[in-house]
Order: C-alpha cells, then structure tokens, then sequence
C-alpha cells in the first residue's frame, strides 16, 4: 500500500551506513516515520534538514509497518535558518515539541496549517529579524497546540470576577485568566499572561513578554502533555528560553 501527502520534516536519525529514519508531520497522517534509503547521502541529505516542506510517498507492505519515504522536496525552511542561531533554535524547539507531543499517526491538520504559518514567518525577511515578532508567533502556536491536544486555556475572562478587561495571571490550577484586581492576594502563584496573546494582532513589547508566554505555554505543556505520560521536554525546548533569555 501507499500514500502521498504534504510534510514537514521534524527528525531524522541514521540508519546502517547511509539511510535515514525520517519523521515527518503530514498533512492528513499526522506524524509519520519512514525509512528514506540513502538519506544521509551526500544526494539527499539536504532534503532531510528538520523543517524542510516535503511531499512524501509512503510505501509499505502493511499499514503498521515502518515502510520507506521518498521525498521530493518543496522548500527549504530548515536551510534557510541555518546561519541564524536564535531562529534555528526556535525551529529545532517547533520540531522536537510536535516529533514529543502528537501521537504517531493521527490526523492533526490544524497543527499541520499552524506549522507552516510559523516556518514562514522565521522565512520572512521582515519577521525573521525580530525575535519579538517570530517568538511571539512561536507562543501562540504552542497555545493552539494545548488546544489541538484537548488542553484549552481559558483567556476570555476573569475566573474569579468574569471581568473580560486587565487580564493578566492565568491560574496554574484552572488554566483560565485572572485579573490585576483579583489577582493582587495570590500573584505570586499566578502565571503571568503577556498582553499579545489576549491583543489581535500584536506581538510581545520585549523579549520579557516572548519569556513570559513561553514560561505560560511551557507550564500546561508540562504538566498536561508530558508529565501524564512520565516524559520530559524536549531538550531543544528549554535551549530556546535559555537563548532568548540571553538577549
């Protein structure tokens, strides 16, 4: 059997002397792994680049085994990074977080769409030069990821008072937002809410805000995603607030 579909690479880790085991998030197969045979080859190995666009061939015997990849690609968005630190460290995080957190083969098209939407902006040659602009993309993207894996935060309105204006905490316990006011006893066991993700269209003031919603995304991610399964972030993850923490 075999399918085609379009891709976004996310790993891709040597196998025997010159092929490759290649894990992909397609657009209506979900993560997906393949043998891709000389994929290390001095021929394909740039195709192999986490982040490249892809369309992939799958062929396998039976559906649930490994099977084989061919690629043709479709845009280089990994190589298009390479000389940028800060964005390739936030395209390696993107990777590592969807090869972690989505379930192997299953569907999930919204995240396959938002995926794209963040490789194009590291791509864009106005974007790209702000880290604000990217990171806070890159927030939001994690945010639609929670609520892609059924872990909606609640940022409409103040849980305690219903208030809808001067939201910003989220509750660590109800994952809903809180307001200056009501939040003044307990802030500091509150998450700090950047403004950019409650604004329509605005990106973080500084890199503090990036810090701040990747400190909020980063908390549900872990306790929601990860830790019900006994696993640990992604390394590239924390390499990511460490970098930008830097700046």
């Amino acid at each position: 059997m075999d399918w085609q579909d379009d891709g976004i690479i996310l790993s891709a880790k040597r196998h025997g002397e010159t092929s490759a085991i290649v894990r992909i998030l397609t657009a209506k197969h979900g993560v997906h792994a393949g043998l891709v045979r000389g994929g290390f080859s001095k021929r394909q190995r740039a195709n192999i680049e986490p982040g490249n666009r892809v369309q992939a061939t799958w062929r396998g015997r039976l559906a649930e085994q490994l099977g084989s990849f061919s690629l043709e690609m479709l845009y280089p968005y990994g190589a298009q990074v390479m000389q940028d630190a800060n964005r390739l460290a936030g395209l390696m995080a993107a990777t590592s977080l969807v090869e972690a957190a989505l379930p192997e083969r299953e569907p999930h098209q919204n995240m396959f769409d938002a995926f794209e939407v963040f490789l194009k902006a590291l791509d864009d040659d106005e974007l790209c030069q702000s880290v604000m602009a990217w990171g806070s993309l890159y927030v939001k993207w994690e945010l639609g990821m929670l609520s892609e894996l059924g872990f909606r935060i609640d940022l409409s309105h103040c849980a305690a008072t219903g208030v809808t204006d001067d939201l910003v905490w989220v509750s660590p316990k109800s994952a809903r937002a809180v307001s200056r006011t009501a939040g003044i006893p307990y802030q500091n066991k509150l998450l700090a809410l950047p403004a950019f993700l409650i604004q329509d269209g605005t990106i973080g003031k500084n890199i503090d805000d990036v810090l701040d919603g990747l400190s909020l995304t980063g908390y549900f991610l872990e306790r929601h995603v990860f830790a019900p399964h006994d696993k640990l972030m992604p390394q590239a993850r924390p390499r990511l607030v460490q970098r930008l923490g830097h700046l």
